[in-house]
């Protein structure tokens, strides 16, 4: 029970310890996290590409479809799931592309581009084009809403879905978040400066107290000898500048 004690007691000191050498050292640590901050600030507001992401909105259901049959079949998730595939097959891609005469390659549009979502409990459909142009951005998900109409007509033998909601042009980027990007620098600032002033601690074998010599090599010191050096230095500075004056 006493060495559990005395185990404790040592913890609690290292503890303790640490934590007055980041104290010690709060303003660096504070210096870092400011610099990590201006990093990330300058990536976010002049390195990074901004991206604009537009939206437009497609109603799976047609007004010839009654309540009725669809309870029956319950065809409001599946529908989803396929109109999900055919928006972004290559036929739907192709012909976007050409009315707009765009250059990307269709693995570029339907892996980095594109984002198709079916919000739970909805019959929505979201077609979302991110492009370092917005305008580019609102033209392809008007246009991908319209094509993908007509192909999900002439494929699935059925009326054209109705347009819920256009896109416009994103007046602000969704990416880089600038704000976020400067927190989470000053946060890694910290975190790095106070995790470095640590480990430069732990690592630091030397005696420099008499816990030290207590603690490492288990001895008990019987007094303690005040180092004058340093002051008899500065007094011998002194002197000779008061004789040289």
């Amino acid at each position: 029970m006493k060495e559990r004690r005395e185990a404790f007691d040592e913890i609690e000191i290292d503890l303790r310890e640490i934590f007055y050498v980041l104290r010690r050292r709060i303003l660096a640590i504070l210096l870092a996290g400011i610099i990590f901050a201006g990093a990330a600030a300058a990536w976010s507001f002049f390195l990074a590409t901004p991206s604009y992401q537009a939206t437009s909105k497609l109603y799976i259901l047609t007004q010839s479809t009654s309540i009725t049959s669809l309870a029956d079949i319950q065809v409001g998730s599946s529908l989803a799931m396929d109109y999900m595939e055919l928006i972004t097959s290559r036929p739907v891609v192709n012909q976007v592309k050409r009315n707009l005469g765009l250059d990307f390659e269709n693995e570029v549009i339907t892996e980095k581009m594109i984002s198709i979502e079916n919000p739970n409990n909805t019959r929505i459909i979201k077609i979302s084009i991110s492009s370092d142009d917005p305008e580019v951005s609102a033209d392809m998900a008007n246009e991908f809403a319209k094509v993908a109409k007509r192909k999900i007509s002439e494929i699935m033998q059925t009326d054209e879905p109705t347009m819920v909601e256009t896109a416009i042009v994103p007046p602000d980027p969704v990416k880089p978040n600038k704000v976020m990007n400067i927190v989470l620098g000053f946060v890694l600032g910290l975190f790095i400066s106070a995790l470095a002033v640590i480990v430069l601690h732990v690592l630091n074998d030397s005696i420099r107290s008499q816990d030290d010599i207590e603690r490492y090599l288990g001895l008990n010191t019987l007094g303690v000898v005040p180092y004058a050096g340093d002051k008899k230095k500065k007094k011998a500075k002194g002197k000779k500048s008061k004789e040289e004056y």
